[in-house]
């Protein structure tokens, strides 16, 4: 009567999961099933190459329900998402998707996780086990470039924060599925250029190198923050635009010390931070991810490049660099993973006009520019986004159009058309060999003759 039992939803750290084993015959060929399935989605999926991941910010109004992002993020092939907190409603909505989520601890709760141990064990309680194994949580980041900001509490905090939060997900035996790190701005480095010869602020060694030791131990990647944009702003005159938009075109810029080639700003970028990483004598332990990065579709009238052209290059380039698995020159063989800032454009972020226009798509649904991939046009998009009744809800009624003969590989509906709800469903079984793969590796783990 089936191999497995349902799994419970994990409400404390005592819950276990109970496995009902059947006929040694069913065993072996449930395993031999999920093996087999596997391997043909990792070829389809291109075996080794890195995943596209996508920031999903929330600064805004008038964002479209989780359900209806969870549509848009299929069609970009992203199986990567970062939140900047834990929220319940896009947590649940992507239930059984297979997506990765890295959420967020706020820069608020940094102290008080730093000084009350329980407040982490509460937040995990709260925030990540409501959601296990359903949603995939892969990792937590506790705070947001704390490190380049001047409150001195929150620098003392970090650490001793993350410690905490790791002690509580280890009582959860969580700490092999979820990692714990924090984000960074470029800001950290005292030089970038050329990148051999980058090292961290002299003022932040004290807080970077146990971190950097917590990192390494805990086998938890560093998270930087890159964007070439900031660099061709500040100097239009001088920097190269098809060097930071990925262009094949653009002049490769050497650096002298170790002979490598750059092509774009963003692998120098990366590797500089490796360098300063290896300067403080931890080198290839920690890995290296680039946590956001994007191009404002949008801009004031100072901020030179940002137009929709340019996004459209930026990101475009970005994502065919990413699915072709490539990593910098300073690491060819190891695929450089990368979250693109961001899903949305976000109406209600402070700041140039170009905080509000890094979005890939509008809040309307409709792509912010063309970047290459089909994407679904959703109708009706309109409200709040926050299932407060004011235009989204549930998303019942909302269409969405997946092109031609559903380009989609599921059947749609009369006109190649169907529901947000039809949608939902389907973008709940991405991936669904990774529940298989899942369940393979615990039943190898298992004896029988």
């Amino acid at each position: 009567d089936g191999a497995v039992s349902s799994l419970p939803a994990l409400s404390d750290c005592s819950t276990t999961f109970v496995f009902r084993l059947a006929a040694p015959m069913a065993l072996r060929h449930l395993l031999a099933v999920a093996v087999t399935v596997l391997a043909l989605d990792m070829a389809a999926a291109g075996g080794g190459s890195a995943a596209l991941g996508v920031n999903y910010g929330q600064v805004a109004d008038n964002l479209p329900s989780p359900q209806a992002a969870a549509v848009l993020l299929r069609a970009l092939n992203a199986t990567k998402v970062k939140l900047y907190d834990a929220d319940a409603r896009v947590l649940s909505a992507f239930a059984g998707s297979g997506v990765d989520f890295t959420v967020g601890l706020p820069d608020n709760m940094v102290p008080r996780l730093a000084s009350d141990p329980s407040a982490a064990a509460t937040w995990v309680r709260s925030n990540i086990l409501p959601h296990l194994p359903a949603t995939s949580i892969t990792a937590v980041t506790v705070g947001n470039e704390v490190l380049t900001g001047s409150d001195a509490t929150m620098l003392r905090s970090l650490l001793p924060a993350m410690q905490s939060l790791h002690a509580a997900l280890a009582a959860c035996n969580l700490t092999s599925r979820i990692a714990v790190t924090t984000a960074h701005s470029l800001a950290v480095l005292s030089s970038s250029f050329p990148p051999s010869s980058a090292a961290f602020r002299h003022d932040l060694l004290p807080y970077i190198t146990p971190l950097l030791a917590f990192l390494a131990k805990t086998g938890s990647p560093f998270l930087v923050n890159a964007y070439p944009y900031f660099a061709y702003k500040a100097d239009p005159g001088t920097v190269d635009l098809d060097y930071v938009l990925f262009e094949p075109s653009a002049a490769a810029v050497a650096d002298s010390a170790t002979g490598l080639r750059y092509g774009n700003m963003l692998h120098a970028q990366v590797d500089a931070v490796r360098a300063a990483i290896c300067a403080a004598d931890y080198g290839r332990a920690v890995e290296i991810r680039v946590s956001e990065t994007g191009w404002p579709s949008q801009g004031d009238g100072d901020e030179a490049g940002a137009t929709p052209q340019n996004a459209a290059r930026y990101n475009g380039n970005l994502m065919r660099l990413v699915a072709q698995g490539k990593g910098t020159p300073a690491a060819p063989g190891e695929p450089l993973q990368v979250y693109v800032f961001a899903l949305f454009n976000e109406d209600q972020k402070p700041g140039p006009a170009s905080e509000r226009h890094y979005g890939l798509f509008k809040p309307d649904g409709t792509p912010a520019y063309d970047v290459g991939v089909k994407a679904p046009t959703i109708k009706g998009l309109k409200g709040s986004g926050n299932g407060d009744g004011n235009g989204t809800g549930s998303g019942v009624g909302m269409v969405v159009g997946e092109g031609p003969a559903g380009a989609d590989g599921f059947a749609v509906g009369p006109g190649g058309l169907y529901t947000i709800s039809d949608a939902t469903h389907k973008v709940r079984r991405w991936r669904w060999t990774e529940s298989l793969a899942a369940m393979a590796a615990v039943l190898a783990m298992v004896s029988w003759s």
